[in-house]
């Protein structure tokens, strides 16, 4: 008997057939949720709008504030390009800009001017220190502060009218003296009202929370909305976009002279950019949610195709079955498992616990390679390195190798027997 190691003509590869039963409900699975995902990105893609969109009936939209301008009597319309916006600016016009942040220095200067010169009224939403400073001379940004429930705290007829609101985010400070501050927050207001030309202002808020459709009902906020953006007959809803033609025009807007400002300028553009926006502002809704769905499918797959979630339990069999189904079944679940020294591990104890007593070695001995190598050295001419190996050695690598080694230890069990 000799323990080498040939090529086995047997072999364990899995048919096509095989491989093809294994894969379909993966497959299948994996094409519903990508159709799923597809069919409802598609479905979203057409209706859903950002934060603070008069559009969106999300909880950050502004829908329902637009739907009670409307019932009032105020003509809403959405901006989504400076030029719409500058165009539509007059004497009976509230231009509300909803990210003054996103805009470049010279959109800045640009809607300043439009604004100055229109007599009408222009509502800024939680502009940065840049944005401010260009948009609103005079008015200077001041650091964050939470957003709850302010009294206003001023003569603002619409303010008084309207109590309570939540406000605060970015607040406030200027000078001059013809400015009215409302809703302060740690000694600074977060609402100025600043007179431009002979009968237009410019309102500055630090938060846009107090327009979104989840907190339009709470407090004053629905009061102070209305009263704010229906001043005058017409609203032009501004929403900026980094894909505004304009944003990449040159600097050519009144005041675009000033060399001295430029750097620090853009420093400051990018730095409200930044917080103003996101990467995940500038991901389409649709992708965010297939991402969430395609997340949670490979979460559950994790779990569906997790091997065992705790300790085996021993279990008596509900029936008789034949020792060779057993045996069969067993080995399947090895070879599903790839367990290949698992299964090499088994054949060779069941081996030894069964040539131990015809070599006369104690059955607790049987496992002990010194004790058992040397009683089988005395009944076999096999060399005691390949015995070794073949008893106590190491897991084999494929799955031929795996047969071969069964083949062995049978050799090895009658060659025992027949000594």
């Amino acid at each position: 008997m000799t323990a080498a190691t040939t090529a086995s003509p047997t072999s364990t590869a899995r048919t096509p057939g095989q491989i093809w039963t294994r894969a379909r409900g993966i497959l299948a699975a994996v094409l519903i949720l990508v159709v799923a995902g597809i069919t409802f990105a598609a479905v979203r893609s057409g209706t859903h709008y950002g934060q603070l969109d008069p559009r969106s009936a999300d909880p950050k939209g502004s829908r329902a504030v637009a739907e009670l301008l409307k019932t009032r009597g105020i003509s809403v319309t959405v901006a989504t390009t400076l030029d719409e916006a500058t165009t539509a600016t007059g004497p009976d016009t509230t231009l509300l800009v909803a990210r003054p942040n996103l805009l470049t220095r010279p959109q800045q200067l640009r809607l300043e001017a439009a604004a100055s010169a229109s007599a009408g009224r222009t509502l800024l939403i939680a502009p940065g220190p840049a944005a401010t400073a260009r948009l609103a001379p005079g008015v200077r940004a001041e650091p964050h502060h939470a957003v709850s429930a302010l009294a206003p705290s001023c003569e603002l007829p619409a303010a008084r009218r309207a109590g309570t609101a939540d406000l605060g985010g970015t607040r406030y400070t200027t000078q001059d003296p013809g400015t009215v501050t409302c809703y302060p927050v740690a000694g600074l207001p977060s609402l100025v009202v600043l007179p431009t030309g002979t009968s237009g202002d410019t309102v500055v808020l630090g938060s846009p929370d107090f327009l979104h459709n989840e907190r339009l009902d709470k407090q004053g906020n629905a009061s102070l909305a209305l009263q704010l953006l229906g001043s005058r007959p017409h609203l032009v809803w501004y929403l900026p976009s980094l894909t505004d033609p304009s944003a990449t025009a040159d600097d050519h807007a009144p005041g675009g002279g000033n060399e001295e400002q430029s750097e620090g300028g853009a420093r400051d553009d990018t730095t409200d950019a930044a917080e103003e926006s996101n990467f995940l502002d500038l991901v389409p809704s649709g992708w965010l949610w297939g991402t969430l769905q395609l997340t949670l499918a490979a979460v559950l797959a994790a779990v569906w195709r997790s091997r065992r979630l705790g300790p085996l339990v021993t279990e008596q069999l509900p029936v008789a079955i034949r020792a060779s189904e057993s045996a069969e079944g067993r080995s399947l679940l090895y070879r599903k498992a790839n367990a290949r020294d698992r299964a090499a591990d088994a054949l060779r104890a069941a081996t030894r616990t069964r040539i131990a007593p015809l070599a006369g070695v104690p059955a607790r001995d049987a496992h002990t390679p010194d004790v058992l190598l040397t009683a089988l050295s005395a009944r076999i001419t096999a060399p005691d390195h390949d015995l070794s190996n073949l008893l106590f050695g190491t897991a084999p690598s494929t799955d031929a190798a795996l047969v071969l080694l069964a083949d062995q230890l049978d050799a090895l069990e009658r060659e025992t027997r027949t000594s």
